[in-house]
């Protein structure tokens, strides 16, 4: 598997952390936020079930820009090779 060189930026996961604190963000956002928090400053990368999950959160009209940025940041640091 190759290296993950991308990381959250911070305010990505600034973002993130508001997210996992405000009790009106859905389960999905939450799920999204925590990736982001756990991928800054780190080189791990997005498993495939959450990066399915993000990937539908992007192709929805039901999600809002901040969970789409979630989304988007967890997608841009999942693996290459899948």
């Amino acid at each position: 598997m190759n290296k993950n060189t991308k990381q959250s930026s911070s305010k990505v996961a600034k973002l993130a952390a508001n997210t996992l604190t405000d009790s009106k963000a859905s389960q999905i956002a939450k799920s999204l936020a925590a990736s982001v928090i756990s991928q800054t400053n780190t080189c791990k990368q997005t498993g495939a079930e959450l990066e399915t999950k993000a990937s539908k959160v992007l192709q929805s009209d039901k999600y809002s820009d901040d969970t789409k940025t979630l989304a988007a940041s967890v997608l841009s640091q999942s693996s290459k090779d899948r």
